[in-house]
């Protein structure tokens, strides 16, 4: 379903995600260190359809270097989930937003390498200029709502680790995993009204450390 990147569309997602009822994990410890992420919203290379922005971690960085993933990162002692998507979507890659530009937030996601996820989806205006930050950020891509709503965009896999399901987005000819991966599918599954909680996908073993 093509979607123009205008006003209307924007209403469209908030109502959206206004009706999704969110829900945390039931079997959240208190161990689990709070972080966000955001779905941030913006014009594909085009400006005319929607597509919101994935990243390709530094290298350099000390743990998931290299990765794919949505910005974002820990929360700072006191900050809400809110204030520290904003805080690090400005951090990574200068996107100075504001409160009113969440347009909502999805399920927490629990990783295994100790992190309690919390997706927000933000509203990126046309005009905002992304600048990374070669220190966190090797790259950023626009990637197309089309793209997460196609039947194949994801898959599921068994590992002989765990019991859970392991999810894995196609982009290109690579696979993206949990827990971005599981991220972007309820994103998708929201898109299409539809509560499927994500919790229980599995991130592959190298992802748990």
């Amino acid at each position: 379903m093509a979607r123009t990147f205008d006003d209307a569309t924007r209403r469209n997602i908030a109502e959206l995600c206004a009706a999704f009822t969110r829900l945390a994990p039931a079997d959240v410890t208190p161990a689990l260190k709070r972080a966000a992420v955001a779905i941030a919203l913006t014009g594909d290379d085009d400006g005319n359809s929607i597509a919101f922005l994935l990243t390709r971690r530094s290298a350099s960085l000390r743990s998931h270097r290299a990765q794919w993933a949505l910005p974002g990162g820990r929360c700072d002692a006191g900050e809400t989930p809110v204030e520290a998507g904003l805080r690090e979507l400005h951090e990574e890659l200068g996107l100075a937003l504001a409160e009113r530009d969440v347009l909502g937030m999805l399920d927490d996601y629990p990783t295994r390498s100790g992190y309690l996820i919390t997706p927000l989806v933000v509203w990126v205006g046309d005009k905002a200029a992304i600048t990374p930050n070669p220190d966190e950020v090797a790259s950023v891509h626009r990637i197309a709502l089309d793209a997460i709503e196609a039947d194949d965009a994801f898959s599921f896999v068994s590992i002989p680790e765990s019991t859970r399901r392991v999810i894995r987005f196609r982009l290109g000819g690579q696979q993206i995993h949990a827990p971005t991966a599981a991220l972007i599918y309820q994103f998708r599954e929201v898109l299409a009204g539809r509560s499927t909680r994500v919790a229980d996908l599995e991130q592959p073993v190298f992802a748990w450390k």
